[in-house]
């Protein structure tokens, strides 16, 4: 996995060096603009959404709250784009009870900077991501029980927070867009979480296949959180979206996962489950 992104690294930074200078000389840019330069991987829990997700035979419910936003592009006569934009998203956990309440067990805060590039090629396109981030996560008083004064399974809060560096390159041909990417988290609590993530996955948009509107899609997202004690995040998403394939839009999909915990609090926890899910691109 390590060789592999060295060389999509390699080859994207060759591709990238043979803009000629009439490209070069030829710039537009734009403040705030409509669509996101680098568009979030489908089925990686760690992308900006707005919606929500019912967890199959199981007692929770994970609801998204946030956005990403491109502050500036600028973009080259060629077709050769760069951005910088900013981060602000929570994903929260809340357990069902009786009477439609879902009290908030879990919600994890992040908020950062980040920087795209995508260049077109004659029959594809390539791409990629920088993402310097913050992430806390907390406990809420739906995870303390009243009654009995204790916290839910006897898991009291800890003090997790991270800082981090993402880097993600990708290689996209029509509607299928493979991707591979590393994290170094530089400071980290508890102190002692490995530091290293390695990250491979895919998407796919099937556009036209149905009609105009609407569009099937597909994505896979694996995670190699410590590769010497085997510890791996697998993220499966299928569904349709209405609207534009990569833009704003209306998408309800199935979600597996098996892994880790996604939520700060519970990080060393291993969760496997399936969900169907509600999403607004906005």
């Amino acid at each position: 996995m390590k060789k592999l992104l060295l060389l999509l690294i390699i080859a994207t930074g060759f591709a990238f060096g043979q803009d000629d200078n009439d490209c070069k000389a030829n710039s537009d840019y734009e403040v705030f603009p409509g669509n996101l330069l680098f568009q979030p991987l489908t089925a990686n829990f760690l992308e900006p959404r707005m919606g929500f997700q019912f967890t199959v035979s199981q007692n929770d419910l994970r609801l998204d709250v946030g956005n990403s936003m491109d502050i500036i592009q600028y973009s080259l006569k060629c077709g050769t784009s760069f951005s910088a934009g900013a981060d602000f998203f929570t994903y929260t956990m809340l357990r069902g009870e009786s009477d439609f309440h879902f009290p908030v067990d879990a919600v994890d805060y992040l908020f950062g900077l980040n920087f795209a590039y995508q260049k077109p090629l004659k029959n594809a396109e390539i791409g990629g991501r920088l993402r310097i981030s913050h992430i806390s996560a907390h406990f809420v008083d739906g995870h303390y029980d009243n009654p009995t004064g204790r916290w839910y399974d006897n898991r009291g809060p800890i003090v997790y927070s991270r800082e981090f560096v993402e880097l993600i390159q990708y290689y996209k041909y029509k509607g299928l867009r493979g991707y591979a990417g590393f994290t170094y988290l530089f400071h980290v609590d508890p102190a002692d979480i490995n530091k290293d993530i390695y990250q491979l996955g895919f998407d796919y948009y099937a556009k036209g296949l149905l009609t105009e509107h609407f569009t099937p899609f597909a994505g896979y997202d694996l995670r190699a959180i410590d590769i010497s004690e085997g510890y791996y995040n697998h993220s499966v998403s299928l569904g349709i979206k209405y609207g534009n394939a990569n833009g704003r839009g209306f998408s309800i999909y199935y979600n597996y996962y098996s892994g880790k915990s996604i939520h700060g609090e519970y990080f060393d926890v291993d969760r496997e489950y399936s969900a169907i899910g509600i999403m607004f691109d906005l």
